[in-house]
């Protein structure tokens, strides 16, 4: 099967934004989220142990999901995939991931103690209430809510940037989220998101990270449900200024996003190598100035002509004659043809270089 053309971000448009003390954008460090969700299952002891796991991982934000059940949803709302054999009905799931504003308060204080943007995506009016008097430093944008524009423009109208994850939504949605958004004066950014848990790397959808630069001009990144470090590192190779990843303590742990997460060993190894990759990048390599940097090395590794047995005067050189060995001190081994038919002006011993004063 034939590989497509990869799609690397073209940076030229792209207006940076600020999120706290963070500007994210082409030349900046990538903006990486650990998203928790769901994993602490409605324990805020657990919360408090994935931000010191997050600040441990080297992560750059934390995020959090807050669910006011009674604003956000109905009795009869379905269940997606009936995971959860204690709350019989998915309103009373969300009823038992509800924390108090008190709560939020000391999350919030805990993630900046530990250096750590402190996020979370509201799912109703009150949400973005309670998440804005802890002054958040910006608005995550879940992909089921890129729709409901009246949640968006009260967020917008903060004038804080809004986070825009894209997996359940066409472009001309897309479109008027942002243009909504804009019209309010409030930054954007855009996730790339596949709403598939865990995503196959056939559906990550990574060419669409070039896209959305060009079509918006905005900080682009990947929202990752794959539970693997590859699809992060290679969106950063790409352009991808902001990365989120879902964080569990284990993959063995019970959830509804578990099994697309990512452990903190794993994170901490995405980091890792998200920060390798781009000082590599940031770090163009000239291939003329590194050889004539290298000569000592060349002359050490690279090889010479040299006699492949005791040779006499007058000997018309084959190609027997000759053998390739280091170091490259003599005749290159690269003018080996040019030699054959030479004749030696006098005897080379086996083993020594046949130098160009040797030739006729």
């Amino acid at each position: 099967m034939e590989r497509p053309p990869a799609l690397v971000i073209n940076p030229g448009h792209i207006s940076s934004i600020q999120i706290a003390d963070r500007t994210v954008g082409p030349g900046h460090p990538c903006f990486v989220i650990a998203e928790i969700g769901q994993a602490h299952d409605g324990s805020l002891g657990a919360c408090h142990a994935y931000v010191d796991a997050a600040a441990k991982a080297g992560a750059d934000a934390i995020k959090f999901q807050t669910h006011i059940a009674s604003e956000e949803s109905s009795p009869d709302e379905p269940w997606r995939v009936k995971f959860s054999p204690q709350d019989v009905t998915r309103y009373e799931y969300w009823q038992r991931m509800e924390f108090a504003p008190e709560h939020w308060v000391e999350l919030a204080r805990h993630a900046r103690a530990q250096g750590l943007v402190f996020l979370s995506s509201p799912f109703s009016f009150k949400a973005v209430e309670l998440l804005d008097n802890l002054d958040m430093a910006a608005w995550k944008v879940a992909s089921g809510e890129i729709t409901t524009l009246p949640l968006l423009r009260r967020m917008a109208e903060t004038g804080k940037p809004v986070l825009l994850s894209s997996g359940m939504s066409a472009w001309d949605e897309l479109d008027t989220a942002v243009a909504l958004i804009r019209s309010l004066d409030a930054p954007v950014a855009m996730f790339q998101t596949t709403t598939s848990y865990p995503c196959p790397p056939t559906k990550l959808g990574l060419n669409v990270l070039a896209e959305m630069a060009s079509r918006y001009g905005c900080p682009v990144g990947l929202s990752d449900h794959s539970a693997t470090i590859y699809a992060g590192l290679a969106s950063v190779a790409l352009g991808a200024s902001l990365l989120e990843v879902h964080l569990t303590f284990s993959r063995d742990s019970f959830g509804p996003d578990t099994s697309s997460s990512l452990t903190v060993a794993e994170l901490s190894q995405l980091v890792e190598g998200i920060r390798f990759t781009e000082t590599a990048l940031a770090h163009p390599v000239d291939k003329e100035l590194m050889a004539t940097e290298l000569a000592e090395l060349r002359t050490i590794f690279g090889k010479s002509l040299v006699a492949a047995r005791d040779l006499a005067a007058g000997t018309v050189l084959s190609a027997t004659d000759l053998a390739l060995k280091k170091p490259a001190t003599g005749i290159p081994a690269a003018r080996f043809d040019a030699v054959i038919g030479r004749t030696l002006a006098r005897s080379v011993a086996h083993d020594q270089q046949i130098l160009e004063d040797n030739l006729v």
